[in-house]
């Protein structure tokens, strides 16, 4: 078969396979070179990316909250509803076993053993509120709830989420609890509810807080009624207050032994500086003073030069003299028992030290 002119885009087929199947494909400007297209612009790949990720996360966004308000219009509308929740103030609630029994084991085997009337499955929730129970449904279904209600019955649904055991409800009970409800006034009834709901993060703010402001706290109404029916728990807290007391005691006395050692470590460093190298206004015999235009590293340098020049100068330069010379006659003795170098260094009585002596016989 001859080939095809150069330029042409005609088609063209072996025709030595003409009984069978053949292929049928398009020439380019030369025959049998391949056609590769333009690259894109720079960044367009990139940009694309960017943007299907931008998309797919607005999807899912958007279809969560639209799965959400499925849930919670399901709920509200009661469709296809299987089950009464009857509270104690005699009012119903239409709800759905499947979800109920998804949410809470305990609601599940209490679905298993309900009976059924006219189609529906009968349970009751009652010692809480009407309005409390169908928020507490409703948190079942969507996992949304309103917050004039959340803070109005937040100490019910804390008793729900801990009786029917929803973990994700006592999670957002005691963080609106700790963000909206505590006061002095009540923490000590919320910290008895939340032992009683094994509520751990709930307890322990609640206990922090007595501690924190515990003279106030201590002649509340709520403090006194706990103290009459609860004494193990008031000597608990008691005990609490003096353990912390006790380390924050701890935590001040080694505060201050800290600040005492730093103090001593500049005294000893600015000690040495002024003996061995001199500094602005004060130095060995042989070394040049660097005069006022050098800024000294030393913080403790100034007190030492003060002291310094008050040992020498003072009438009294024995250990029972005066406080000031008392203060050097220490400083003297600390450096000479921790010097490592006393045959080469320039610090007074540094080699002459009763220690060393001690050691050198």
């Amino acid at each position: 078969m001859a080939p095809l002119e150069s330029g042409s885009s005609q088609l063209f087929f072996d025709s030595s396979a003409i009984d069978g199947p053949f292929d049928v494909y398009e020439c380019g400007t030369l025959a049998g070179t391949r056609v590769v297209p333009d690259p894109p612009p720079p960044g367009t790949s990139y940009g694309k990316q960017r943007s299907s990720r931008n998309a797919k996360k607005a999807r899912r966004v958007h279809g969560s909250e639209e799965v959400e308000d499925c849930w919670n219009r399901l709920f509200l509308e009661g469709y296809q509803a299987d089950v009464r929740v009857s509270t104690g103030d005699g009012s119903q609630i239409l709800s759905h076993s499947c979800i109920l029994g998804i949410r809470s084991p305990v609601l599940r085997s209490m679905l298993e053993e309900a009976r059924i009337e006219h189609g529906f499955r009968n349970i009751l929730i009652s010692g809480v509120p009407s309005e409390a129970v169908r928020v507490f449904i409703r948190f079942l279904y969507s996992s949304r709830f309103e917050q004039g209600e959340m803070k109005k019955y937040a100490l019910h649904l804390l008793v729900l989420s801990h009786v029917f055991s929803v973990q994700s409800l006592k999670i957002v009970c005691t963080d609106q609890l700790e963000r909206f409800f505590l006061a002095p006034d009540n923490v000590v009834d919320v910290l008895q509810l939340a032992r009683l709901c094994d509520a751990p993060r709930l307890s322990l703010i609640c206990t922090r807080m007595i501690v924190g402001d515990f003279k106030t706290i201590s002649l509340s109404e709520g403090w006194k009624v706990m103290r009459r029916a609860n004494p193990s728990l008031e000597q608990e807290l008691l005990e609490f207050l003096v353990e912390v007391d006790t380390r924050r005691q701890e935590r001040a006395k080694r505060m201050e032994e800290k600040k005492v050692y730093l103090q001593l470590y500049e005294a000893m460093e600015a000690l040495v500086h002024i003996c061995r190298d001199g500094c602005r206004t004060i130095g060995p015999w042989d070394q040049k003073l660097k005069g006022s235009q050098v800024v000294c590293k030393f913080p403790a340098c100034k007190g030492i030069e003060l002291l310094v020049r008050h040992f020498s100068a003072c009438k009294k330069r024995v250990p029972r003299g005066c406080a000031n010379c008392k203060r050097m006659w220490q400083l003297l003795e600390l450096h000479s028992r921790m010097c490592s170098t006393p045959d080469t260094c320039r610090v007074p009585l540094c080699s002459h030290s009763p220690t060393k002596s001690r050691k050198r016989n």
